[in-house]
């Protein structure tokens, strides 16, 4: 069990049958120069727009399927596990479309998470949560504009805090449940992981779709669950009601404070980051 620390007693690494690929630059001006990086741009903007078209349609039609006024009741409709399918179902099909073009962040909290991993720059972070809003307030508005009568009727499929809960519960479920979703990004992309367990074909699109899934099973009924700023920064944009912009605060602290911590606790506690560092540290000297 000590010898997965990787460091050895005289300071040096023991052999691998993996590759870390390594930090991103802070600031990568170079990346401006590449085509790649603007067809990633153009990837996360429309799978964002695409994500968030899909589901708030299923929510505004799961509203009005469900809406008594309109001859529906409580068994009509696909239900909260429905809504759940549909959005980690979407990060699924998403996630596997876009990963080999711009890693498949498609979340804000996503993007944020791996730049403190020291996956992406900042500059690339910048642009990425730039096109995902952008992606974002487009797919919602599309929703509405096909059905802009059930959009203003049944709120936009936006996110607010509940009745029956307070803000300090909101906050807790948004950084909880992005903790969970950022900490299976990490590690369903670990490239040790991978080169361990490479007898078991684990598609990496899989396991993040099922923490969508079961992240929004657990906190629908306390915001609606963001876990993904975009989402919840499209939806207000687009409906613009006073009550979805008083909450809105919680939808961006929270999976910004849930991703930070995945992205710490992952990097260097499981994957011993300062412990590398320490022995390369002293091998050097």
């Amino acid at each position: 069990m000590a010898k997965d620390v990787e460091v050895q007693e005289q300071g040096e690494y023991s052999a691998k049958d993996y590759q870390d690929p390594p930090p991103a630059p802070l600031i990568d001006l170079d990346e401006l120069t590449k085509w790649s990086f603007y067809r990633a741009l153009i990837a996360e903007f429309v799978a964002t727009l695409l994500f968030l078209y899909i589901t708030i349609l299923t929510i505004i039609g799961y509203s009005h399927q469900t809406d008594a006024s309109a001859g529906g009741t409580d068994c009509d409709g696909v239900g909260i596990l429905g809504i759940a399918w549909a959005f980690g179902g979407m990060i699924f099909i998403l996630v596997y479309c876009t990963a080999g073009i711009s890693g498949g962040h498609i979340n804000p909290a996503v993007t944020f998470g791996l730049f403190v991993g020291r996956k992406v720059s900042l500059l690339r972070a910048i642009f990425y949560i730039a096109a995902q809003s952008a992606g974002a307030i487009c797919g919602t508005g599309l929703a509405k504009g096909f059905q802009k009568s059930y959009f203003d009727r049944y709120g936009g499929g936006a996110n607010f805090i509940h009745d029956g809960y307070n803000k300090g519960t909101a906050l807790g479920a948004e950084i909880i449940g992005t903790f969970v979703l950022v900490y299976t990004v990490f590690s369903a992309t670990d490239p040790k992981r991978n080169a361990r367990d490479s007898h078991v074909p684990v598609l990496a699109p899989l396991p993040i779709g099922f923490a969508v899934f079961m992240v929004h099973l657990a906190t629908i009924p306390i915001t609606g669950t963001g876990i993904n700023p975009a989402r919840s920064f499209g939806s207000a944009v687009i409906l613009n009601q006073d009550k979805i912009w008083d909450d809105q605060w919680v939808f961006w602290v929270g999976p910004i404070i849930g991703a930070t911590v995945a992205a710490i606790y992952h990097q260097y506690i499981l994957r011993g980051s300062a412990i590398k560092a320490l022995g390369s540290f002293r091998s050097n000297a």
